[in-house]
């Protein structure tokens, strides 16, 4: 009968080598998934012990304790709980410790200790720890803890060994934490035992730690309403005989681990100042660290910006070869139109960006790699807690200028839901790599060529990015001060030491990353791009019959047949009617069945555009060129400068993006944000793109 193999979770602080360890264990036998109803990801892997039997290994997301308040916490506690479905329950944990950190990593150790479950204690980074004066006693500091204790160095796969070795025992022993409870804890403990050692494989070890872990919890975790509210008379029992309990604990908890960091750790050599001390002086320094932060954003942007290009180019041309390649092989009809114009057109335009997108979330990736990451993030609390936000949202609207999905999805690590959905909903306002684009091709409509037009142009272009930027701060301060009121966000933020970038990890990351964006952006836009096809290219235009009288009028008269068609299609009709509404930004119907074919994509915009006015070869000038030489049914330009000025107001402020709607739905799960999110950034950008043009027309601009 084959046996299921041990289920073994690797837990940790953040910045601790976790999932450095993890690559270490695993090598390449990793595979990456969602965890049902939540879209917060986890990683497994299989390792071997040494007698060659597989042991599964699951990276849980980091923690600095398992008093669950973020999405990737609760995921944590439910995993070691063994209450999520579609994992079985662990039997052992592999505990990540930064040992140059090793006290404030020891808190969140002794509470997994506590759980009862097989532990192996993984103390990493003792590099660090002994250039930072540490003699750690391990035989000492595993004796306290009462688990296995491992020193190693994963990034240099010192110690790797001896982890697996370490697992490789059976059975594993159970831990023996030698740190005494409250008398009245015990005795709700010994009271909520046996409401759960009924659960499957939970013997009265494990029960116990259920049992003293579920006793602090603010929320029911999905426990049964009566053993819920067991545990709540329990939490007013303490409310009345241990005012201030729950800090009571913390404080009880580092009382303890000060002992022990006493007993095992000696400190040789403790006034010399560590690198990390004498670098933070200068890049935390009030007024010498907000100009180095703005050189590292502005060479990050940069080469987003610039060393992105020729791959864009290469990508480009590869698409392209691509498409052209399908063209030959099919036959000229709607499925040669379909594949080449609505698959490769559509999906096309999202694809050639990831270029950049690898460029960002690798400086991300070094930048976190390195201990910048954290101290960027301190930096801008300040600013950012004076919009009501958390200096955590930072990271998350940074990775938005590349893409708002992954930035949404970066939200996962504030652990306050109301900041949590402040930065999802003003997130978009960050000027994605999609808008770009149109930025550059409505500035050169708007702006010729010219001695001086190329630093305007540029100024234009910095001018978008900071207008993005000061509204999405503007909006947050607004949803903070009425739709999600709050405390003012407090910071306890961790600074880890600064250390060299594991490249293996920062390539990793970057690549999990881009995969993450291309399979949930591109599966969207790949079946929109379809529906958008159809729409712009049925009914056909070769029953005429149907063709509405006022209709065929203009295309007998002034368009060609490929004009007829869009004006005949679906999306065509649907631009004459909506064209009353967007008339007063100075957009004609042409112009509206742009704005509404980039719902699906901004970068559509300029792909729709270039159908539109029959443009054979894409590049930026022969779009201009066309730009240019549009005209109203009037003969009169069409896209003058104030019309191109509304046009990139309403980019900068709406949302046109359907996968960051369909990746909001599945952050927040619910339709209520979404939704609200959609129409008050229209109704926004609407609004600013209507100031723009109808206040340049009255102050007689044209």
């Amino acid at each position: 009968m084959k046996t299921e193999p041990p289920f073994v979770a690797l837990v940790g602080n953040p910045n601790s080598g976790k999932t450095t360890l993890f690559n270490a264990l695993t090598g390449l036998r990793q595979k990456v998934g969602n965890y049902p109803g939540v879209t917060v990801e986890w990683k497994e892997g299989i390792l071997y012990s040494q007698h060659g039997h597989p042991i599964r290994i699951l990276d849980l997301p980091g923690s600095y304790s398992l008093n669950a308040r973020s999405p990737d916490e609760q995921i944590l506690v439910e995993a070691l709980l063994g209450r999520i479905d579609v994992l079985p329950e662990p039997t052992a944990v592999i505990c990540c410790v930064d040992a140059s950190n090793l006290e404030r990593n020891l808190y969140m150790a002794t509470q997994v200790i506590e759980l009862g479950l097989p532990t192996v204690v993984a103390l990493n980074m003792m590099d660090v720890a002994e250039r930072r004066g540490m003699r750690i006693d391990v035989e000492r500091l595993q004796k306290r803890l009462g688990v296995p204790v491992v020193p190693c160095e994963a990034a240099r796969g010192k110690g790797v060994m001896e982890v697996r070795l370490a697992l490789s025992q059976h059975p594993l022993p159970v831990p023996e934490l030698d740190m005494e409870k409250p008398p009245l804890v015990e005795e709700a403990i010994e009271d909520l035992v046996p409401l759960f050692e009924h659960r499957k494989t939970l013997d009265s070890v494990l029960a116990h730690g259920e049992a003293r872990l579920l006793l602090s919890c603010d929320e029911d975790p999905g426990l049964g309403q009566s053993v819920w509210q067991q545990i709540r008379d329990w939490q007013k029992r303490f409310d009345v005989e241990i005012p201030g309990w729950r800090s009571e604990w913390i404080t009880h908890r580092y009382a303890w681990i000060g002992d022990v960091m006493r007993e095992c750790v000696k400190r040789y050599n403790p006034e010399k100042t560590s690198v990390t001390e004498r670098v933070d002086r200068i890049l935390l320094h009030p007024f010498i660290g907000f100009p180095v932060l703005a050189f590292v954003m502005g060479v990050l942007f940069y080469s987003i910006f610039t060393l992105a290009v020729p791959f864009m180019d290469a990508l480009d041309g590869l698409i392209a070869w691509l498409g052209n390649g399908a063209g030959n092989l099919l036959p000229d009809g709607q499925l040669k139109n379909l594949v080449v114009d609505g698959i490769f057109g559509g999906v096309g335009g999202v694809v050639i960006f990831l270029p950049q997108i690898l460029f960002l979330f690798f400086f991300i990736a070094l930048l976190e790699s390195t201990g910048y990451m954290a101290r960027a993030a301190f930096l801008l609390d300040r600013m950012m807690s004076k919009v009501g936000l958390h200096g955590r949202s930072f990271i998350p609207l940074l990775s938005s200028y590349a893409c708002a999905v992954p930035g949404i999805m970066a939200t996962r690590t504030i652990e306050s839901p109301k900041e949590r959905i402040v930065t999802i909903l003003v997130a978009p306002f960050m000027t994605c790599s999609a808008r770009l684009p149109v930025y550059l091709v409505m500035i050169a409509a708007m702006l010729p060529d010219g001695p001086g037009h190329a630093l305007k142009k540029s100024l234009i272009l910095l001018l978008l990015y900071f207008l993005g930027t000061f509204v999405a701060l503007g909006f947050a301060w607004v949803f903070r001060k009425t739709l999600l009121k709050g405390p003012s966000p407090s910071t306890i933020m961790e600074l880890p030491s600064y250390r060299l970038p594991r490249w293996d990890s920062v390539f990793h990351e970057m690549i999990d990353r881009a995969w993450t964006f291309l399979k949930r952006a591109g599966t969207v836009i790949f079946a929109l791009s379809i529906v958008l096809w159809f729409l712009m290219n049925y009914p056909l235009l070769e029953d005429r019959s149907e063709f509405e009288a006022p209709v065929q009028e203009v295309v007998v008269e002034t368009v060609t047949e490929v004009d007829s068609q869009l004006e005949y299609s679906f999306a065509g009709r649907l631009g004459k009617v909506l064209e009353p509404a967007f008339s007063p930004l100075g957009y004609d119907w042409q112009i509206t069945v742009g704005i509404l074919s980039s719902f699906a994509a901004r970068e559509v915009f300029v792909s729709t555009m270039a159908i539109i006015y029959r443009v054979d070869d894409e590049a930026d000038d022969s779009i201009v060129d066309a730009f240019r030489s549009a005209q109203r049914d009037d003969h009169s330009p069409l896209f003058t400068p104030l019309t191109c000025l509304s046009v990139l107001m309403f980019f900068v402020f709406a949302l046109q993006c359907v996968s960051t709607v369909a990746i909001v739905r599945r952050e927040t799960r619910s339709w209520h944000w979404p939704i609200f999110q959609f129409v008050y950034m229209f109704a926004f950008a609407w609004l600013m793109a209507f100031l723009v043009f109808q206040g340049g027309r009255l102050l007689g601009f044209s």
